[in-house]
């Protein structure tokens, strides 16, 4: 089927799927620093060519051409090693970043301005019918490899760690990291003051880092501890064995 002879009260839609494209496009400069200008970003990123083909793929499926949109998302996945299902929804401004690797499943639902790495699996966990996808909220950012598995909602603003496995829903603005996946922050900063997305995703905080930091600054408060107490224990030693040696010399 061509856009061109879609039915006049479809026009509209077409407008908004191609202003959707072109924010697809457009984002990569706020979320990727390599990224040098548009016509590159639109010519060489997998991830963008990803998902400018699920768009005319989830057109398809909406419209009832089910094969048709297999089809093309087949076709997609072949070109940009990246597997979204057609009857998957996603939001406005999508980012896949390096683009390999990613699975969407069909119930899948995602918000605006979400980004995902390489490895990212949006999965089910069930046979049953119905949604068994999860719901990616505006603004989240998943890290490689993470695997994000069932009906759960992964809560706006949020962030999820490489490799994590989430099988639960997530706070909004919350970091999880780990298998399966544990909270390390309940709050952050979603975007700097200039509007662009928070990727700093290598600075997730590391519980055990914490704990061993907080171990070696006790351990080292104990040793300075004991020195000054050894110090003290050695002084009043050495005054003592001065009395008794004058004591000694007076008897003498």
């Amino acid at each position: 089927m061509s856009l061109a002879t879609l039915a006049p009260a479809a026009r509209p839609v077409t407008r908004s799927l191609w202003r959707m494209m072109w924010r697809d496009i457009t984002c990569v400069h706020q979320r990727d620093p390599a990224a040098r200008n548009t016509f590159e970003v639109a010519l060489l990123y997998p991830g963008v060519h990803a998902i400018i083909w699920h768009r005319l793929a989830h057109r398809l499926w909406t419209a009832n051409s089910k094969f048709l949109a297999r089809s093309l998302s087949f076709l997609a996945r072949f070109l940009t090693n990246v597997d979204i299902h057609p009857g998957a929804t996603i939001g406005e401004r999508f980012f896949i970043d390096h683009g390999a690797g990613v699975v969407i499943g069909e119930t899948a639902i995602v918000g605006d301005d979400v980004t995902l790495y390489h490895g990212v699996t949006l999965g089910g966990s069930s046979w049953s019918p119905g949604k068994r996808h999860p719901t990616v909220e505006d603004g989240v950012l998943i890290g490689a490899g993470a695997k994000i598995l069932g009906n759960i909602t992964i809560g706006r603003s949020s962030r999820i760690g490489a490799n994590s496995v989430i099988i639960e829903d997530v706070a909004p603005e919350a970091t999880v990291v780990g298998i399966p996946g544990r909270l390390v922050r309940k709050a952050r900063r979603g975007a700097g003051p200039d509007g662009r997305i928070d990727l700093e995703h290598h600075l997730i905080p590391d519980p055990v880092a914490d704990a061993m930091s907080i171990l070696i600054d006790r351990i080292a408060f104990l040793e300075a501890r004991l020195g000054h107490l050894q110090q003290r224990v050695g002084v009043g030693a050495a005054g003592k064995a001065h009395r008794h040696l004058q004591h000694e010399e007076d008897v003498l």
